[in-house]
């Protein structure tokens, strides 16, 4: 499989550590010794610069994924992440009220690595913005491409955090940080200003993309990805109308492939490449459990699905033994990802239906609604929806759906703290609390 990580130079890499720097209100100057600064990017860059630039934007999409879904599947109840940190089953959870703490690991890995991203955007920006080495529709698609990841990390972040920051072009001169309703316009119209320049772009980029994107590697293409990104946005700003219309310009398709989308990709050959940061070692035996680091699904998950959901079967599977750690026990270990090289999809056309679902409800298309949630039952082994076709039952079928088909993947916690239900999530020990947001770091208050 073609990974075009390997091919990261040591400016890329100087660009990382550039980026690394800059995620935060207190900001030097760095200038790496072995390679080029960034300030000679910034002005007449040449393609093959602009192009490490590019593939630098899509290898840091990747960056805190592991700890993004990890940390907010234990607050949702979702998940344990059972290992060798006591705060991933302490802090995380309220364990005799603890509170979460804003310079931890699970607070700064997924924000420094979305921001590290955004910087990289950012940096490409300018730097195809202030050169004469590319023609006005090479250029147009660098934008485009750099715009749509800024919009999607923005997202990723206000799942997490419910705030950010989204002026941060300038380090030295950083932004406020805003709440969703701010960020959520600003997103949008970055992603209408992105698919305008991607419009522009002709029939190609100049750089390449890897092999996550097959399909998805054109600027008509692309923008595919941009709409599906401004249909999340919309509905999670409450507009279904605009996410209708985003949808129709998308890959979205009720009765497609369910896995068809973009996809972060992994691999073990230096240069760039990591390994898929969720994927843990199976049990093989009762002989040989995995007893070490290892994803536990919360009972409710299992016990709460409906008879024969598939979805089960295919994401978990039963432990030899029961895992028992902190006084939190687990019947069934995570089965989500095949390898450590499994691909891990960014917005898969399972997600957009049901956006398409959600955004129905919410423009009272409520028999539309109902079609789509019954196309992802079907999907996975259930029978049509018998309840009441109404507004209330329908988003809490809504809801349920997207609790089984998006499991551990960064939604359950902001989809509960959308709908005000964090206070139905279960309390596993007695003095536990439930956290549904996770704390701006400690760096950013400064």
């Amino acid at each position: 499989m073609k990974n075009i990580f390997k091919i990261a130079t040591r400016f890329v890499i100087a660009l990382f550590l550039f980026a690394f720097m800059t995620t935060s209100c207190s900001i030097d100057e760095v200038v790496d010794p072995n390679g080029p600064s960034i300030g000679g990017v910034l002005t007449n860059a040449s393609v093959a610069q602009l192009n490490e630039l590019a593939v630098g934007v899509e290898s840091t999409t990747r960056n805190g994924l592991g700890v993004e879904v990890t940390a907010s599947g234990t607050m949702a109840r979702e998940l344990y992440l059972f290992d060798a940190d006591p705060r991933n089953t302490g802090d995380l959870l309220g364990k005799e009220g603890i509170s979460l703490d804003n310079n931890s690991f699970y607070s700064t890995s997924q924000w420094n690595g979305s921001y590290r991203c955004i910087k990289n955007a950012n940096i490409l920006i300018e730097a195809a913005s202030n050169t004469t080495t590319v023609t006005d529709q090479e250029r147009a698609g660098y934008l485009g491409y750099a715009k749509t990841i800024i919009a999607y990390e923005l997202v990723q972040i206000l799942k997490s955090y419910g705030m950010a920051r989204v002026d941060v072009a300038d380090p030295n001169n950083l932004g406020a940080l805003l709440d969703i309703g701010a960020v959520l316009t600003f997103v949008r119209n970055l992603l209408d200003e992105a698919n305008t320049d991607l419009s522009n772009a002709g029939s190609s980029f100049a750089f390449s993309l890897s092999s996550g994107f097959d399909g998805f590697n054109t600027p008509t293409t692309f923008a595919q990805f941009n709409r599906a990104t401004l249909s999340v946005a919309s509905v999670y700003d409450g507009d279904g109308t605009a996410a209708l219309t985003a949808l129709n310009a998308s890959y979205f398709n009720v009765s497609g492939d369910l896995d068809l989308g973009p996809k972060h990709v992994f691999g073990l050959g230096g240069g760039g490449d990591r390994a898929n940061p969720v994927f843990r070692v199976a049990s093989v035996s009762a002989t040989e459990p995995n007893n070490g680091d290892q994803v536990i699904v919360h009972d409710s998950w299992i016990n709460e699905a409906e008879a024969g959901d598939t979805r089960v079967t295919t994401k978990t599977a039963v432990r030899p033994d029961p895992s028992i750690q902190d006084g939190l026990t687990g019947t069934h270990e995570t089965r989500l990802y095949v390898s450590n090289v499994s691909d891990v999809d960014i917005i898969r056309n399972e997600e957009l239906i049901l956006v398409y679902a959600e955004a129905s409800i919410l423009a009272n298309n409520l028999q539309d609604a109902e079609d789509a949630l019954n196309v992802i039952r079907n999907a996975s082994g259930l029978p049509n929806y018998g309840g009441l076709q109404n507004t209330a039952d329908l988003t809490t079928e809504l809801l349920n759906q997207r609790r089984y088909s998006l499991w551990a993947e960064n939604h359950r916690m902001f989809d509960l703290r959308r709908y005000g239900l964090s206070n139905t999530l279960p309390i596993d020990r007695a003095g536990d609390q439930v956290f549904n947001v996770l704390p701006i770091p400690l760096s950013e208050n400064q």
